[in-house]
This record gives structure tokens, C-alpha cells and sequence, in this order.
């Protein structure tokens, strides 16, 4: 049975190129493309991509819906199954502007990839993520031990989680001196730090409370007590070596970064698992702090320094993208208001006035999203 084909090896590897450089995705982006790819090929039997046609893209969909996950063993989500449709479309897109394939593919031929609009929907929904507390991180907290070093490491990652908002792949590469304590800040610079999409800035502790500042502190005054400098590890990986039975073990810090995030997400689930509550992983912290910030914040100037502290170059981007209200906070704020403000049938409407920095600040959002004031 045929596994490859010599020609789609050639271009998918021009393709692969294309993306990496011209349109600046990830290795890890472009290998979820090549997957893609890689599955639709095996469904054709792996024939030329010269030799597209229409049916094959109507019925490499029904495939897909039937496709059982190896990992899973469940079917595919839609999310995950309008993901590879829409690589394979892209690259259809592409295929039909190369020389020697301009004349057997059209554009059009892409739109067979389309998944169903009610496909389309379930798989961009948005849904409610669980959200931790403050008092639950807290929880969290107490229930880890701090008897060896490792755990204090560990308990340490959970509270810089929350007081910095930074990523696990961040928190994973951060260096002693990307902290300063006196001045409350951390900077995430790209050279140096993992951060989404490459992107440098100084954000500062969330007001959460003394007590997760004082977890952090404690622990970088730890790691300088044994011997780590400032160009060391904030987090130091676990060191493995033979322990007293012959048999490797954890025998301390090592001086290396963790080289990702599989450790902080364990760190993270076994802390929740311990104290009794769900699996909140890191990045649910942020999502904590977006609500609280809604909680804390009174001003748009106030709402928007929050906002750029996560990274984010717009407030809306954290209202749309962490601050969405949960259902059942959602149905508790309107029925105050129907208490709070009885509505007269025939009664005139009240106008409320905005400040004028509120004024300026939705004006300039809805110039960015293309609505004219005059509209």
C-alpha cells in the first residue's frame, strides 16, 4: 500500500517553508497543518494533489466524522475537525496559484472543505470555563506541604501563577532576574522568556494579597540561599539522580529551566487534587483574574492599565477573551437590576450620563471594530 507520493512530498515541503516563513506560524503550527495534510493523503490513497477532485474533499468530511481518535478513543470534536478542514482548505487556496497545479484547481475547489454551518457554529462556540476563586487558589495553597524543597518550588509556581498572570510556558523560563520584588514587577522579555507570540513587556503584580507575595519572596530568597544567581532559574527543574536504593529519584533542584509546561500543569493538578476541587489549570488563572479585575477596576483608565498588564493591546481583548460573565452571576446581576431599577410602563426614559473618558474610550473601540460615530 502506497504511503507517500514523491510529488506532494515536494511541494508540501515548499508549502511547509511558505508557512514557517512568509506567514510567521510556529513549528508545532505546522505541524498540526502537516497532519492535516498528512490524513487527507490517506484517505485518497495518496494520490497526486494534480488530480484533486471536488469528491474527494465531500468525502474526506465524512470521514472525518467517523474518524475515532487514537488517544481518546471518541470521536473527533468539531472544533478539532473544523481545525484540519480549514488547514486543508488554506492549502487548496495555495495549491491553485502553483505552476502546474493553477490549471486543475480552482479556488472554488477549496469551499468544498467548508464544514456545515451548524458544524461551523458548535465548533466556535464559546463555552463557560471553570474558573477558580481567590479563596480556592487559596485552599489550593494550604493544602500543599512545604516540608522538602521541591515543594515549596511548587507551591511557589502556584502563587506566581496567580500574582504575575503570566503563561505556564512563561513561568516555565523565567530567570531570578526577570523579578524585581521592591518594585513589584516582572519582565517578560522575549529573549529570553517564552512568551506568546514573542511579545516583550513589564507587567506588574496583580493586587491579589500580601499572602501570595509573600509565598514568591520567601521562595526567591530560598533559591539565592542556595547559590542560585540571577541568570538561574526562577523555577528550577527537578534533578534526578541515584538515590540510596540504586534507583533514580528526585533529589533536588537542578540549575536548568523546565524545557515546557508538562511540569507546571502537573504541579497544578496534583495541588487542586490534594485540597479536594476541580482541575483548574494555569491558564484558568487567568481567567480569574479578568473577573476580579471587573470586581476591582472603576475607572476605563483603571480597566485598561489591568488589561495591558495580562499583554493585551486592547481592553476588549480581555473582556471578550476572560471576562465573559458566568451564567449564574449572569442571571443574579439582572434580576438586582429589575429590583433595583423598577421600570414604569409609560414612564420617561432616563438618560445616564458617561464620563467623558468612558465616551472616548467606547468611541475608540468601535472606530477599531469599523463603526462610524455617524452610523
Amino acid at each position: 500500500m502506497r504511503k507517500h507520493h514523491p510529488q506532494n512530498e515536494r511541494i508540501k515541503c515548499e508549502y511547509f517553508a511558505y508557512l514557517e516563513q512568509a506567514k510567521r506560524m510556529s513549528p508545532s503550527s505546522v505541524d498540526q497543518v502537516a497532519a492535516a495534510i498528512a490524513q487527507f493523503e490517506q484517505s485518497t490513497n495518496f494520490k497526486d494533489f494534480r488530480k484533486f477532485h471536488i469528491a474527494q474533499a465531500v468525502a474526506f468530511k465524512g470521514r472525518l466524522h467517523n474518524y475515532v481518535s487514537s488517544e481518546t478513543g471518541r470521536p473527533l470534536a468539531k472544533a478539532t475537525i473544523h481545525s484540519r478542514l480549514m488547514a486543508l482548505k488554506a492549502f487548496t487556496i495555495w495549491l491553485a496559484g502553483r505552476p502546474g497545479y493553477r490549471s486543475r484547481i480552482s479556488y472554488s475547489d477549496a469551499d468544498y472543505f467548508n464544514a456545515s454551518a451548524n458544524d461551523e457554529r458548535i465548533a466556535k462556540a464559546v463555552r463557560a470555563r471553570p474558573v477558580p476563586s481567590l479563596d480556592e487558589i487559596r485552599k489550593a495553597l494550604a493544602a500543599t506541604p512545604t516540608s522538602t524543597v521541591l515543594e515549596r518550588r511548587d507551591r511557589a509556581v502556584i502563587a506566581f501563577a496567580l500574582l504575575s498572570g503570566a503563561r505556564d510556558n512563561a513561568i516555565a523560563s523565567f530567570s531570578v532576574k526577570h523579578i524585581d520584588l521592591a518594585a513589584r514587577t516582572v519582565s517578560q522579555d522575549a529573549r529570553e522568556v517564552r512568551t506568546k507570540n514573542a511579545k516583550t513587556f513589564t507587567s506588574t503584580f496583580f493586587p491579589v494579597g500580601r499572602d501570595f507575595e509573600a509565598i514568591v519572596a520567601d521562595w526567591i530568597d530560598e533559591v539565592g540561599k542556595e547559590g542560585f544567581g540571577s541568570d538561574d532559574p526562577l523555577f528550577p527543574a527537578t534533578k534526578i539522580a541515584l538515590g540510596a536504593n540504586r534507583h533514580f529519584a528526585a533529589v533536588g533542584l537542578d540549575r536548568k529551566h523546565w524545557r515546557d509546561a508538562g511540569a507546571i500543569r502537573r504541579i497544578f493538578k496534583q495541588a487542586f487534587e490534594r485540597a479536594g476541587l476541580p482541575n483548574y489549570n494555569p491558564h484558568s488563572f487567568r481567567h480569574t483574574l479578568a473577573v476580579f479585575g471587573e470586581k476591582i477596576c472603576r475607572t476605563p483608565e483603571e480597566w485598561k492599565a489591568y488589561s495591558q498588564n495580562f499583554g493585551h493591546s486592547s481592553p476588549m481583548t480581555t473582556f471578550n477573551s476572560y471576562g465573559p460573565v458566568a451564567a449564574h452571576r449572569q442571571a443574579e446581576i439582572l434580576n438586582a437590576l429589575v429590583d433595583a431599577q423598577p421600570i414604569e410602563p409609560n414612564g420617561p426614559i432616563q438618560t445616564v450620563r458617561l464620563e467623558d473618558e468612558q465616551v472616548r474610550l467606547i468611541l475608540n473601540q468601535l472606530a477599531k471594530a469599523g463603526v462610524k460615530e455617524d452610523a
